[in-house]
């Protein structure tokens, strides 16, 4: 019988399916298809959005940070061209001051030699007064020996032996003039 069964349906044929088969895989195919639209397809699309998002805002924040790692560069070389103008001013300052402080220096230090130099002048012709009126005096008392002895008179008056003694030194004075000349 049942092969009698068999030869009332006809042949089958392998490579179609029975219809309950596309019945069954039609109702389990809308099934997933369901499962995944519902499910599974808008957790895609929302871990899809989150990470384009998360990419996009990466690359915002690497634009902003190159641009501010950019502003900081320029920040950076206005400062460093700002150093180097001020320590270019403070070198010129500097040098300029050191020329000051140097002509300074010696202004007094010429001033000081001159200063130097009059004072010993100065002491100079107190000594050279000092010894011409030793001198004087010394010359006077041996001219009054020696003229108390030529005159034969004593000369032991104080104001004769004065008198005579500057008319010594002054006609000692009037020889010894023209001969320095």
């Amino acid at each position: 019988m049942d092969t009698l069964i068999l030869a009332a349906e006809g042949p089958v044929n392998p490579v179609l399916p029975h219809t309950s088969e596309i019945i069954l895989g039609l109702v389990a195919f809308l099934l997933l298809l369901f499962v995944i639209k519902k499910f599974v397809s808008p957790r895609f699309e929302a871990l899809y959005e989150e990470r384009t998002a998360k990419i996009e805002g990466g690359i915002e924040k690497a634009e902003q940070a190159q641009a501010e790692a950019q502003r900081a560069l320029e920040q950076y070389k206005e400062q460093l061209a700002e150093a180097r103008a001020e320590a270019a001013r403070i070198r010129d300052d500097a040098r300029a001051e050191g020329l000051q402080i140097v002509e300074e220096m010696r202004e007094q230090a010429q001033a000081e030699s001159a200063r130097i130099v009059a004072q010993g002048q100065h002491q100079l012709d107190a000594q050279r007064a000092q010894i011409v009126a030793e001198l004087r005096a010394d010359l006077g008392r041996t001219a009054v020996e020696l003229a108390s002895k030529v005159v034969g008179e004593s000369l032991e008056d104080d104001s004769r032996r004065r008198g005579t003694v500057d008319r010594f030194l002054n006609e000692l004075d009037a020889v010894a003039a023209p001969a320095s000349k």
